[in-house]
């Protein structure tokens, strides 16, 4: 456990990569859909309720949301991506924000990305997995919402994708994971860990 997580504190949030903290330091950016639960698993692992907003609307985290964790180290939350009622020119808005902070960003030394147990590996999941594969960006996958099947079914769904990321040349960790059971902090703390330590 990292208790320097526990102290984290939003910064601001930014529509654009030029109003955006300096790019300086390390930063582990969130990605996933946008009801895969990321906001929930973010408030989770520091133990704040409100640091990440959220919404029973997803599609909400439009803009990049950065946090400190100390003086050089961030975490960032990326727009949601994949929901269907948001209108195109807006999806199209996010897709090159995030574009533009995933080739753009020095500081990005790893990535995080939710998925949601019951509907893993997803089209854009595996976009996100490609992506890091080709940048060599460390990538740690959370499968949240575990509390929704019994944990058998939910242990086969990670035997499964780990089955089918195997091949991958970079390798990848993953886990089980649940904001309502607070199951798995400590696992996401230490991947964090490891993140973080990697660029140093």
């Amino acid at each position: 456990m990292n208790p320097l997580y526990h102290q984290a504190k939003f910064i601001n949030s930014s529509p654009h990569l030029r109003d955006t903290p300096p790019d300086i330091g390390l930063e582990i950016a969130f990605a996933g859909r946008s009801n895969a639960g990321k906001s929930s698993a973010i408030n989770t692992l520091t133990r704040q309720t409100g640091l990440a907003r959220i919404s029973k609307t997803p599609g909400r985290t439009q803009m990049l949301n950065f946090f400190e964790i100390s003086p050089q180290q961030r975490f960032v939350d990326l727009p949601g991506y994949g929901y269907a009622k948001v209108p195109l020119p807006v999806k199209k808005q996010w897709h090159e924000l995030m574009e533009t902070y995933l080739t753009k960003r020095k500081s990005l030394c790893g990535m995080v990305l939710v998925m949601d147990v019951r509907h893993p590996l997803t089209d854009f999941d595996w976009q996100m997995v490609e992506w890091c594969q080709h940048a060599q960006l460390p990538l740690h996958i959370i499968l949240t919402k575990a509390d929704k099947l019994n944990y058998g079914a939910a242990k086969n769904v990670l035997l499964q994708v780990q089955k089918e990321l195997k091949e991958l040349p970079t390798p990848l960790t993953l886990q089980l994971f649940s904001s309502l059971k607070k199951t798995g902090i400590d696992e996401i703390h230490a991947a964090l860990n490891r993140l973080f330590v990697a660029r140093q």
